[in-house]
């Protein structure tokens, strides 16, 4: 796990290291130790692993429990790395279906999990 978050911490910087966002991620992820990111990663992951009950219960993916949990989503995204725009959330719903890494690590929770949430915060965002 900690090879893998290298390996995108490293693709992040060289990708959007000019941004205010990346600028901003910067600042607020500077004292993570750890533990922190341990505990951040893990929330993270729950989201997702919340989104694959709602999809499981039969939920749309453009029900009131799918929106709450982009809203969610978003938030969490926002306390925890960087302000979430529309913008950067649908870049990132895209991102969760098209780099196989993305899908295969939110697809632990349930096959097509991937597509459900980047579908979600498709609809979120229009």
């Amino acid at each position: 796990m900690v090879t893998i978050m290298k390996n995108y911490t490293e693709e992040a910087r060289k990708k959007w290291s000019g941004t205010d966002a990346y600028a901003e991620y910067e600042k607020k992820t500077e004292g993570y130790g750890k533990e922190k990111w341990q505990r951040v990663n893990d929330g993270l992951l729950a989201i997702f692993a919340s989104f694959a009950e709602c999809k499981g219960q039969g939920f749309s993916h453009c029900s009131e429990e799918a929106q709450r949990l982009v809203e969610e989503l978003k938030a969490y995204i926002t306390k925890n790395y960087y302000s979430c725009t529309d913008e950067i959330l649908s870049g990132l719903g895209q991102m969760y279906v098209t780099d196989a890494r993305f899908r295969e690590n939110i697809d632990r929770y349930g096959v097509g999990t991937a597509e459900y949430v980047s579908a979600a915060i498709a609809s979120y965002c229009k």
